[in-house]
């Protein structure tokens, strides 16, 4: 049986060594984010934060910061699950083994939520300026719930069978909400609440929701479950609770979380905004503050034991890189199923999650041809790229399974590798100029606008990929220094960018000219120009993220020696991405050099962090 609220979970944790109690005074103000990304990055234990300044509940951090750890809290339901996603893939895996399976109907029994009387979670009253208020870096626009799980149901067809939960930052102070009365609601575009949001605009009705805090850690994994449109995170979490999830009413509220550490109740008028952000987000940047929907806050309840859990996010990995990878292993065999034809697809944390989706299918559309060539691979890539949050991909790179039936997509260096070798860049690229992306990402044509490319590649290696800076490399003005990021790939230093939102830019147009007549890249397919080749190619985490976060593919993907043939785009030489900091570019993420040297004291001998940090 799974833990049906999180103090429960805690408990458990701190028996087993896994939690560790830090009871020196810390500021909530960039000092305790600081802590948590620390003690994440040293792989340590969950924390508690007992003496939080200027704040009545303790706080709770890194729950989810390693991969065992997160698998540890769902020990108990995992097999279930498994067996469920099993059975979704292959029936006939029953009459295999069908002592294996026969729990599964049990574990189903916990898709329904049950209504309760009793709730914890209503034992007391509080104001949203009496909550934590967690500021994780020095530019965010105010203190934000970063673990809110986000409930709201079908105007039109309310109830469980419809509702949703999600995962959408929540702005409880700063900008010009109404202290203590409203709240930022940041939702990015194809998240389930968008449905509802929208069918109260057609209604003229307002859209009411509970953001529920804390509760069973299965509620805060189903929250951020990718799950097809209709199918209720609430029967998710079930599932992964190992019990159904009790709720309660009140009335003329929307269902409450009985066991929820804090809920906030409110109503979101669906044709107003107030400004939201700045906020330091999972790409390594900020997010600017824009307009979005915010809550009219009517009641803060919370539990006479409240815990208020809370992550920090940043350039990965950070904890969300746990929490992808464990959702990732539990969401993973069903692809198939969904997509005909795919064996594997990775969103590449280290890129930033959406900026770069690796795939490996079939390409079977022609087997008797004497070459292989991509085919049904591109039927396949749009396939993807029409599922879901895989929609939001910028980058799809997706190689045939014949050609190579041991590849896998999370080994990214040999994937690339793959391709690389492969590559015809006369052919194998596919664009989409205008398009949506990732609300997060900064580099496209504007908020939630950009490109994307499809880099399809099949048959027999036909590049010989080299590992060294060519000898004698010339640069054109403005060039210069260079730095081997894989085999294959060179990173070039360049120019500041002066580039215009949405445009190209002449002086990388310049430098595929200038090697046109100079034939000095044998080996290297791809030419990354970046701000500092020397960060760039120092290690894979720094090429992937700097690459795929920093380029827009309409406008930042060059040739050298491009060619258009029937509205067709390639080039005979090298791809060249303009992976340069744009002056339309959100600013990076930087540390506090003062509260990086406060976090050093802790791990000191006798500090709470020492041995840890």
């Amino acid at each position: 049986m799974g833990y049906r609220n999180l103090q429960e979970c805690v408990a458990d944790l701190e028996r087993r060594g896994m939690l560790l109690r830090i009871s020196t005074p810390l500021d909530p103000r960039l000092e305790i984010g600081a802590v948590q990304r620390r003690v994440y990055q040293a792989g340590g234990p969950a924390l508690l934060f007992t003496n939080p300044l200027n704040c009545a509940f303790p706080l709770l951090g890194n729950l989810f910061g390693t991969l065992e750890r997160t698998r540890f809290i769902f020990r108990d339901t995992l097999a279930d699950i498994r067996r469920l996603v099993d059975l979704k893939i292959n029936p006939f895996s029953v009459l295999k083994h069908p002592l294996e399976a026969v729990k599964a109907p049990f574990a189903a029994l916990n898709l329904l939520p049950r209504t309760v009387a009793d709730a914890p979670v209503l034992e007391c009253r509080t104001t949203l300026a009496q909550l934590p208020q967690i500021v994780s870096w020095p530019m965010d626009g105010g203190a934000f719930i970063t673990l809110p799980q986000v409930y709201s149901e079908n105007p039109s067809r309310p109830g469980f069978a419809r509702s949703n939960l999600g995962m959408y930052r929540v702005q409880i102070s700063g900008n010009r909400y109404q202290p203590d009365r409203q709240a930022g609601l940041h939702y990015q575009i194809h998240r389930g609440i968008g449905a509802h949001h929208a069918d109260a605009i057609a209604r003229g009705d307002l859209l009411r929701v509970n953001v529920f805090i804390g509760g069973a850690p299965a509620m805060a994994v189903a929250a951020v479950m990718p799950l097809p449109e209709g199918l209720p995170e609430l029967s998710f979490a079930g599932l992964l609770a190992g019990q159904r999830i009790p709720m309660t009413r009140l009335p003329g509220q929307m269902p409450v979380s009985a066991e929820a550490d804090f809920c906030i109740c409110g109503v979101v008028d669906p044709r107003q905004t107030l400004p939201e952000g700045p906020f330091g987000d999972h790409l390594g940047y900020y997010s600017l503050a824009h307009e979005f929907p915010f809550i009219q806050v009517e009641a803060v309840y919370h539990r006479r034991d409240a815990i208020f859990p809370f992550t920090t996010v940043g350039r990965p990995p950070q904890e969300d890189t746990s929490f992808g990878a464990f959702i990732h292993e539990l969401t993973g065999p069903l692809i198939p199923a969904v997509v005909p034809g795919v064996k594997e697809v990775h969103a590449v944390d280290a890129a930033g999650v959406h900026p770069l989706l690796l795939a490996v299918a079939s390409e079977r559309y022609v087997p008797y041809a004497a070459r292989r060539q991509p085919q049904e691979l591109l039927t396949t890539a749009n396939a993807i790229l029409g599922q879901g949050q895989l929609s939001l991909a910028k980058y799809l790179l997706i190689a045939a399974q014949e050609d190579a039936p041991g590849l896998h997509t999370h080994d990214t260096a040999a994937f690339l590798r793959h391709v690389l070798e492969r590559a015809d860049w006369r052919r194998d690229l596919h664009f989409q100029t205008a398009t949506t992306i990732d609300t997060l990402d900064y580099s496209g044509s504007g908020l939630n606008a950009g490109s994307k490319v499809v880099i399809a590649v099949a048959g027999p290696v036909h590049t010989a990929l080299a590992s060294e800076v060519p000898a004698g490399l010339e640069f054109p003005p403005g060039f210069g220094g260079a730095g081997v990021c894989l085999p294959g790939i060179l990173a070039v230093q360049g120019p500041v960018s002066g580039q215009a939102r949405g445009e190209g830019d002449a002086v990388i147009e310049e430098f595929c000219r200038f090697y046109t007549e100079r034939p000095c890249f044998e080996g290297f397919p791809l030419i990354v120009i970046c701000d500092d080749s020397r960060f760039t190619a120092a290690a894979l985490n720094n090429f992937l993220w700097v690459t795929f976060t920093r380029s827009n593919p309409a406008t930042d993907i060059y040739g050298i020696s491009a060619e258009t043939r029937g509205r067709h785009w390639g080039c005979r030489g090298p791809l060249v991405i303009d992976a340069r900091v744009k002056p339309f570019h959100a600013p990076p993420l930087l540390d506090d050099p003062e509260v990086e040297r406060r976090v050093d004291a802790l791990g000191v001998k006798g500090g709470p962090l020492a041995g840890i940090i």
